[in-house]
């Protein structure tokens, strides 16, 4: 049974922890080690290369999760990038969170515009 391990910078949704169970057959939740939730929510910008800096992440994933394990990647483009790549090499199934966005505008007494974003949950993608 996959699990699907969460490298990303928020709370999933009770909808798409019930999409995940359907969809993909998670049985199991796993979020990152405190320490490695701060390395993947402030990658600096001024690596050359976040080969190192991500390290402690790809041990994580290494020594915990099995071939065939999911995992939800989100948050720096070069960092998702890098880690994307990696879990393909390493056997595990890179997913993204796709969303519908609905925008509302509203005309404030001042003349104003207050512009607010509703996410709402899809599904998930295979990055591969």
């Amino acid at each position: 049974m996959p699990k699907l391990y969460l490298l990303f910078n928020h709370t999933l949704t009770p909808k798409q922890e019930e999409d995940a169970k359907a969809s993909l057959g998670i049985t199991q939740f796993v979020s990152l080690p405190d320490a490695s939730k701060q390395i993947w929510g402030n990658v600096p910008s001024d690596l050359e290369s976040l080969a190192e800096y991500l390290q402690p992440i790809k041990e994580f994933l290494l020594h915990s999760s099995e071939k065939g394990d999911c995992v939800l990647v989100q948050g720096d483009f070069g960092a998702t990038f890098h880690i994307t790549n990696w879990a393909i090499q390493n056997d595990l199934i890179p997913l993204y969170a796709t969303t519908e966005r609905k925008s509302i505008e509203e005309i404030q007494a001042d003349g104003t515009i207050k512009k607010t974003a509703i996410f709402e949950h899809k599904r998930f993608r295979h990055y591969a």
